[in-house]
């Protein structure tokens, strides 16, 4: 199933994780079974070792097949060529499913206007029998009901060829191993997250305990990756990365922290360059863009900072149409566009943009708020946006939910230091700076 907050194809927010919390699991459980749902290892589109095991080896399945996602499709492919049944489909009524599985049997479910399963028993009733009848092992799989209606044992064919591929025996392959594998990687997620609380001594350790990455979980790897991020060890990232396999080193995510890390590491020409390449071979991103925007504007102010001012305002520049290109890629991506608004505050002449911009930005960050679980990003952004607005009510309303939404410590510094800069540029233009605007900063600085 998708994972997150995605948009249908009529731009609905649909909330997968709660279609799973309040829907799947339960009625997974209420069947007699146990609900397992791969981590957000998928991330950059990376299929790894455990999830082909957890495609082959779990007895029974559920396919969401809503917004007709890429990954779900591919693993329901891949799930149908190896197991004869026991795999059951479900949809978001007035989803259009592709043609090729229009036809099969997958139960429709139903979705409040917030995007969130309704509050309907007769749903998971009948979720739950087909997980039930699924035990009574009749085949659900076109391909293997293909093989069976054409004289063919449905068991045997594909997994008698699977078997002669590189050594891989089904028959060997034990569920009891698999789900011991599963709790192993859930333990070290548990672990990493008592880490990242204790320090970077205490990631570093467990690190060291790993050994070789190549057999982990793509999920605990990034884990672990971002682990470093979580504690600024901004060396240490660069320093995992080369450690990483190079399936995961090659993803669009990992090349982007690993951008991250060397900008922040000092090594802000590698960083540009990794950037580029990245949005050569993948195209435009508005997280992409929105890291290349930052690698620019430390750059400038570094300049500033050393007195350069003319090679400075064309840093200036490259940082402020680096954020645009990423909020024009995707307008529902409000980060790289307040970003935007707020460099061209700091320009010493009025820029025409920032009027034209800056309510294109409000409007996406509150379609955020209104479609659920917005995070410390929203506030943030809603926060920034109410000061470049010199409006102290609803600056200080969206400082509270800032602060109560922050995961990471590196967030509020970011955003006291892009006030930091609004604050300035407007002390050294000789225009009012109120008093609420420093303890803003302030609060911000105490976490």
């Amino acid at each position: 199933m998708p994972f997150g907050q995605k948009h249908d194809a009529s731009g609905t927010i649909i909330d997968f994780d709660k279609v799973y919390n309040e829907l799947i699991a339960p009625t997974i459980r209420e069947a007699g079974l146990e609900p397992l749902r791969a981590d957000e290892e998928m991330t950059g589109g990376v299929i790894h070792k455990p999830m082909f095991e957890r495609l082959i080896l779990c007895e029974y399945a559920v396919a969401d097949l809503t917004t007709a996602n890429a990954n779900v499709f591919y693993e329901l492919g891949i799930r149908h060529a190896v197991r004869p049944w026991s795999t059951v489909m479900i949809f978001a009524e007035g989803s259009r499913l592709p043609f090729d599985v229009a036809l099969l049997r997958a139960m429709p479910y139903t979705l409040t206007a917030a995007g969130v399963p309704a509050k309907d028993d007769g749903t998971k009733l009948a979720l739950a029998k087909r997980l039930r009848a699924a035990r009574d092992r009749a085949a659900d799989s076109p391909l293997f009901q293909l093989l069976d209606g054409g004289g063919y044992d449905a068991g045997a064919p594909l997994f008698q060829i699977l078997e002669g591929m590189k050594g891989l025996d089904i028959a060997r392959l034990k569920t009891d191993v698999f789900r011991e594998q599963v709790a192993y990687s859930q333990q070290l997620k548990s672990n990493l997250a008592d880490a990242r609380r204790a320090g970077l001594e205490a990631i570093r350790g467990i690190e060291n305990r790993l050994g070789d990455l190549t057999d982990l979980e793509t999920g605990v790897v990034i884990d672990l990756f971002l682990s470093y991020r979580a504690v600024k060890a901004w060396p240490d990232m660069v320093r995992f990365f080369e450690r990483m396999p190079r399936l995961l080193q090659d993803t669009v995510m990992v090349q982007e922290q690993y951008a991250l890390a060397l900008n922040r590491n000092g090594q802000d020409e590698k960083a540009e360059s990794v950037t580029k390449e990245l949005l050569k071979k993948r195209g435009a991103s508005s997280e992409t863009y929105g890291i290349l925007g930052r690698i620019y504007k430390d750059r400038w102010e570094r300049l500033v900072k050393d007195g350069s001012l003319v090679r400075a305002r064309g840093e200036l520049e490259k940082a402020i149409n680096a954020y645009l290109q990423g909020f024009e890629t995707d307008w529902r991506d409000a980060y790289p566009g307040v970003n935007a608004c707020t460099l061209m505050s700091l320009k010493d002449t009025s820029d025409e943009r920032l009027f034209k911009i800056l309510p294109v930005v409000s409007y996406a960050v509150e379609r955020r708020l209104s479609g659920g679980s917005p995070d410390y990003w929203d506030y943030a952004t809603l926060l920034e946006l109410a000061v470049l607005r010199q409006d102290e009510v609803t600056a200080s309303q969206y400082l509270s939910d800032a602060l109560a939404n922050i995961r990471e410590p590196f967030e509020p510094e970011t955003t006291a230091r892009n006030l930091r800069l609004i604050r300035e540029s407007r002390e050294r233009r000789g225009e009012e700076v109120y008093s609420w605007m420093s303890k803003v900063e302030e609060e911000l600085h105490k976490v």
